[in-house]
């Protein structure tokens, strides 16, 4: 089965990508587009109607994931967000193009997965490359050469090409697109840009702290320059305010919106907040809704409950002005849920059933919430199967703006079709790509590359752990190696990654490896490099043919 399916597919490649061609420009008016990119937001943190999408046996398979579930792990209140779903068709099987925040970001902008953008990680300054060392006595394994500075002016991104066909497009709120001059939102495609830079995180999200770390280790009585580098730019009339950061956004997203509209212009608002993004910081005006909450369960409570009432906010100004039948709305995430550090409760547990979080190769790290909106076009309540990933946003996106994708080097799926009512395509393969170490230690957690194809989905971690037996009477201990290893994992039955079947199914790791080694290539993707040789760990096709 797995071999009729990649073979039409592999001959598709060969003459590149069959994607339809772009709307014509002069057609008409497409619709106001609102992006909601929610920084961390895990899978699970929304209530139940925003993400119940699992099918009979995913639920069956899940039940050994559940029993492990924490009683912090579920305690969120999102009103606003789930009454968007259920007007939405939401996508029961959507990624994030990363595990980390820059790669997925930058693929939304450029319609292209990180292994051929060549921004695998996130970006910070200039000429900086922020990847971790790999951990252990011994290193192993260092990133190969990557794109450290993230977009650059002069890129054909979303935003600039929505502008090309007429629309005034708005930022607000995180941007973590590039450093250098790309961590400026208008020199990317937008007209305004509210708060966004090349930091990927704020100090602060209180005004009373100047949304400062320097003010928030000040306000604790704590001296010195303290630490400016994540300070958030352009909020200068909110310092000193008992405001908190989220609310602060979604208020300037507002006016800007509100702004355009009355001007005539059709808007694309990309909103971002900063949440749920560490530092979880509580926001007072929302902390009754959790009276049985504290410490950092609370404070991430409030993050989440502080986005949904800025999607509420900016979706009740939509209706307000009158433009909710012309406007589509898009909802999704840029990775998969912080678990390894910072929250309350056991570690790894927080994105149940599945698998680990954040920076992970597992779903947790990258499976995401994806409603989409489009009055009279998608059907309320809908739920669309099949693997879909945040860089088909490009093309769908352009696609209804009636705007061109042309010589813009897209790769990503125009999901018009399903939005319509069309299944999503069981022959196109997701490929995750991220060769460096996140710096926590979780499962999943290393450099890695990955394919989902169908129900398929097969990792190819750059290193192994092997058990090395004791020497001189010390005991055996597990030893990390510069050997790459397979994982396999069918999804309709074991969306919680429990059963390995890497060993059980050769014939399937054989093929979706050819495929994985193939999208590489083509991609010219940099694998690890493993420190002892300078060579790169090889494609997962080669480690099959030793």
């Amino acid at each position: 089965m797995i071999l009729a399916l990649i073979s039409p597919l592999l001959a598709s490649l060969a003459v590149g990508p069959l994607l339809p061609g772009p709307s014509s420009e002069t057609g008409p008016k497409g619709p106001h587009i609102v992006l909601f990119m929610i920084d961390d937001l895990g899978w699970r943190d929304l209530e139940p109607g925003a993400w119940t999408q699992l099918t009979e046996p995913q639920l069956n398979g899940a039940k050994e994931a559940e029993g492990q579930e924490t009683s912090s792990a579920r305690h969120f209140l999102t009103p606003h967000i789930a009454r968007l779903a259920e007007r939405s068709v939401r996508f029961a099987d959507a990624y994030a193009a990363a595990p980390v925040c820059t790669p997925t970001r930058t693929s939304l902008m450029l319609g292209q997965s990180p292994a051929r953008t060549g921004i695998t990680y996130w970006t910070r300054h200039f000429d900086q490359d922020t990847s971790s060392p790999f951990p252990g006595e011994a290193p192993l394994l260092r990133a190969p050469a990557w794109r450290m500075n993230g977009i650059q002016p002069g890129e054909a991104t979303l935003a600039s090409r929505l502008r090309q066909a007429g629309y005034f497009t708005i930022h607000v709120g995180k941007a973590h697109f590039g450093t250098g001059p790309g961590g400026d939102p208008t020199e990317l495609g937008f007209d305004v840009n509210v708060a966004g830079w090349a930091a990927g995180g704020p100090g602060s999200y209180l005004g009373i702290d100047a949304f400062s770390a320097a003010g928030r280790e000040q306000r604790r009585g704590r001296t010195g320059p303290g630490d400016h580098s994540w300070d958030i730019p352009g909020l200068e009339a909110h310092h000193g305010k008992e405001v908190f950061l989220t609310d602060v956004l979604a208020d300037e997203a507002e006016a800007a919106m509100r702004r355009s509209v009355a001007d005539g212009e059709r808007v694309f608002l990309h909103f971002a907040p900063y949440a749920v993004h560490a530092p979880l910081m509580v926001n007072e005006r929302v902390r009754d809704r959790f009276p049985d909450l504290d410490g950092p369960e609370l404070a991430y409570a409030t993050l989440v409950a502080s986005v949904d009432d800025a999607v509420g906010q900016i979706l009740a100004a939509v209706d307000d002005l009158g433009i909710a039948d012309t406007t589509l709305v898009v909802f999704t995430s840029d990775n998969g849920g912080l678990s390894a550090h910072g929250r309350g409760g056991k570690k790894h547990s927080h994105n149940l059933p599945l698998k680990s979080g954040k920076g992970s190769a597992y779903e947790g790290g990258v499976r995401v919430p994806l409603f989409v909106r489009w009055p009279g076009v998608t059907e309320a309540g809908r739920v669309a199967r099949g693997p879909v990933v945040t860089q088909d946003l490009f093309r769908t996106l352009l696609a209804a703006a009636g705007g061109d994708a042309r010589d813009a080097g897209a790769t990503g799926l125009d999901l018009s079709p399903v939005l319509g009512g069309a299944d999503v395509p069981e022959t196109r393969p997701i490929v995750w790509h991220q060769p460096h170490y996140w710096g926590v230690a979780g499962p999943g957690i290393e450099p890695y590359s990955a394919l989902r194809l169908g129900r398929w989905k097969l990792i190819y971690f750059h290193s192994s752990v092997v058990e090395e037996s004791g020497v001189d009477g010390r005991p055996a201990r597990a030893v990390r190696r510069p050997e790459p290893r397979f994982e396999l994992y069918d999804l309709s039955v074991d969306i919680g990654e429990a059963h390995d079947l890497a060993l059980d199914q050769p014939a399937t790791v054989d093929a979706l490896a050819e495929l994985l080694s193939v999208e590489l290539e083509a991609a010219n993707a940099g694998m690890s490099i493993v420190l002892s040789t300078g060579e790169p760990v090889p494609l997962p096709r080669d480690l099959l043919a030793r």
